[in-house]
């Protein structure tokens, strides 16, 4: 019993490492979500953003949410309001941007 237990503890730190080493602690869209600000412009729900020209992003799909953060990072894209997320985007690993993609999806519009 005393070996499983170890043996588990040991995977678990494993995959906690694996996790960190890519840069990512916790793949938790909604986390990140708060961490990395989003929320100060989009609404901490994602679809109450802070002005009307804002775009709700609760319900996107995940790949044209991820490929609007990737081309707002790399310039890309640089019309309308991608000036102010420009600066938001540098912090933003694509694997995080993944992460929260994925959670936007799955929130209900």
């Amino acid at each position: 019993m005393l070996k499983l237990k170890t043996l588990s503890l040991s995977v678990a730190c494993v995959m906690f490492g694996l996790s960190f080493a890519n840069g990512v602690v916790a793949a938790d869209g909604a986390e990140l979500f708060k961490t990395k600000t989003c929320w100060s412009c989009h609404g901490k729900d994602a679809k109450t953003p802070i002005m009307p020209m804002y775009p709700k992003l609760a319900g996107q799909s995940a790949d044209y949410a991820y490929n609007q953060m990737v081309d707002i990072k790399s310039g890309a894209r640089n019309n309308g309001q991608t000036a102010a997320m420009k600066g938001v985007m540098g912090l933003v690993s694509e694997e995080e941007m993944k992460a929260i993609a994925q959670w936007l999806s799955s929130l209900p519009k």
